[in-house]
């Protein structure tokens, strides 16, 4: 209430402006001012468009987090096979010593890489705990929405794959009512490959 009166006191010293004007402005100055009553009169809610701002994030961290384990996987492989003694004239389960130690290396590093996700998904659920409830609720809810409307995959094939069907790359509620467009156009074009077999 108190931003609207001051609004109004600014307005009042607009030398230019007509009355139509001014009374816009104070009609958005009310707008906004409701609006951010109900946020603060509601806490303990999640929309859709933070909840999926929130999981383009999460799948951020998991995705940064994965340069830093591949990283250190890489450096502890090359600490631990550079003090191995190597004979070169025995061989490593049937591969010479140097592409063994080669291809353990690029296995190990691999690893680091697949544990990337793990991490980061760790580290981004202690600094959101205060919200997690919220995240989970909306994560079920989220869950049940992809399985309703994704396609049955049996129908699938090389050139006919199913779009996204778990749903992952659902970043916004643009991707998810494109999301939901793909799985309609995949649908029928099952649909009409079955009615052309028979």
């Amino acid at each position: 209430m108190a931003s609207i009166l001051s609004t109004r006191g600014a307005l009042r010293s607009l030398p230019g402006a007509s009355v139509k004007q001014k009374n816009r402005i104070i009609a958005v100055a009310i707008r906004c001012n409701s609006t951010k009553t109900t946020l603060e009169t509601t806490p303990g809610t999640l929309n859709w468009s933070q909840y999926l701002a929130i999981r383009r994030q999460r799948h951020k961290w998991e995705a940064v987090a994965s340069v830093p384990t591949a990283l250190l996987g890489l450096q502890g492989a090359v600490a631990y096979f550079s003090t191995q003694t190597v004979d070169f004239t025995t061989s490593i389960m049937g591969l010479d010593p140097m592409v063994f130690f080669g291809l353990a290396t690029v296995g190990i590093t691999g690893l680091g890489y697949l544990c990337g996700p793990i991490v980061g998904s760790s580290l981004w659920r202690i600094s959101h705990r205060k919200t997690m409830h919220l995240i989970e609720e909306k994560d079920k809810e989220f869950h049940r929405r992809i399985v309703k409307n994704r396609v049955n995959p049996s129908a699938q094939s090389y050139n006919n794959p199913v779009p996204d069907y778990y749903g992952e790359k659902i970043g916004s509620l643009h991707q998810y009512r494109q999301w939901l467009r793909d799985q309609a156009k995949y649908r029928r074009k099952a649909q009409w490959a079955t009615e052309e077999a028979s």
